[in-house]
């Protein structure tokens, strides 16, 4: 199960690892590892949510997830987007911001911090928005039932996680985006079309594969198969409507593109972090792709060893830690924060909601078929 799982991610990681010696020698290859890490640190709990949705799907689009996702992971994030990064933000040409990458790293990696503001406010915006949604949504099982029982109740208002988000988006660029440490000079616009820009996306992809999820569900319903989310059916509706074939494969895509769109925004930090370490794009990829490769391995070992379903607080914890990141994006527009407290804050959370599901399922074992309750909370 573990090989089979991790078997691709341990081959990347020998054969980038060599490569990185043969091109770079000893430096590169430690380089090449530290980035490695460096992903996989602060992209833990990006496995767990991803995990909550790939789940709902058929093995076909695991295997699209492991394929065509890890080529847009490695190549188009952490190789292609901050390039095109550069060409928008700078007014130049895509060959031009090849170019710097490539022969002007110095002032390649300073065009790259100075979109970091418009980068931040994007990415931000998307986390805080799953995490705002999350966390407004009534659920049977709560950990921190304090607190997540009176805000489900608000949760009924339909569009307040948009407006709290928006609320956030306005105090962010009144106060941090009028003088900021990255580029310099008043970025209030900039961070305001940035993020509504992420608001607006996370809307249209989160609501189309809301749309579809839940049209595939009423489309199993009425032909009396059980509910998977990414079942797939064999024959067309008999008043003409589409069938559940069709409709499975459109909400199987939508939500690709919401876990392609997750993954953009977990990797905008660490892109930004990695020129800390080096402003070599080809070093960056390599690193920053091997550890995406074993975030993907870590979701699909999750979804195959029903490790959410076990440990039921694990979403929870990735949530929050989606939260913190979101608002800690936000925050860096302005502030320089370590991507060590960063990682140790998804890591802490994830930990403590772990803890939580072991505590929870002791106890239940201990009661002797406690797990039938309908809502349980950690008491935490």
């Amino acid at each position: 199960m573990l090989l089979k799982t991790f078997g691709w991610s341990f081959a990347a990681t020998a054969a980038g690892l060599a490569l990185a010696g043969i091109l770079w020698s000893w430096e590169g290859l430690a380089i090449v590892g530290i980035l490695s890490i460096l992903e996989i640190s602060l992209s833990f709990d990006n496995a767990v949510i991803n995990a909550g949705i790939l789940r709902k799907m058929n093995a076909f689009w695991q295997r699209i997830f492991l394929t065509i996702g890890i080529l847009i992971a490695v190549f188009g994030m952490r190789l292609v987007f901050p390039v095109v990064i550069v060409a928008i933000t700078a007014k130049i040409g895509p060959m031009e911001a090849i170019d710097l990458a490539i022969n002007d790293k110095d002032q390649y990696e300073h065009l790259v911090t100075a979109a970091h503001p418009a980068i931040a406010a994007f990415g931000g915006m998307f986390l805080l928005m799953i995490f705002l949604d999350f966390l407004f949504e009534e659920r049977e099982i709560k950990w921190l039932a304090w607190l997540e029982k009176p805000l489900a109740k608000l949760g009924k208002l339909d569009t307040l996680s948009i407006v709290i988000a928006l609320a956030t988006l306005l105090v962010t660029s009144e106060i941090l985006a009028g003088d900021v440490a990255h580029g310099g000079g008043d970025k209030t616009a900039t961070v305001l079309l940035s993020g509504v820009a992420g608001l607006v996306t996370y809307l249209i992809v989160g609501g189309v594969s809301g749309y579809f999820e839940e049209k595939l569900e009423e489309a199993e319903e009425e032909d009396g198969e059980e509910s998977e989310g990414s079942a797939m059916g064999a024959e067309a509706d008999k008043n003409g409507g589409p069938s559940v074939v069709g409709l499975a494969g459109k909400a199987a895509f939508a939500m690709f593109l919401y876990l392609e769109v997750i993954d953009a925004s977990f990797s905008f930090d660490g892109v930004i972090s990695a020129f800390a370490i080096t402003n070599d794009i080809f070093m960056m990829a390599l690193g920053l792709g091997i550890g995406a490769m074993y975030i993907r391995s870590l979701t699909v070992f999750l979804v195959r060893k029903g490790t959410l379903d076990e440990y039921v607080y694990l979403e929870h914890g990735a949530h929050y830690a989606i939260g913190a990141l979101g608002l800690i994006l936000l925050v860096t527009i302005k502030y320089e924060i370590s991507e060590v407290i960063t990682g140790l804050i998804g890591v802490v959370l994830i930990a403590a909601a772990y803890w939580s599901s072991v505590v929870r399922n002791r106890r239940e074992a201990a009661d002797g078929g406690g797990s039938e309750r309908p809502e349980v909370s950690s008491g935490v």
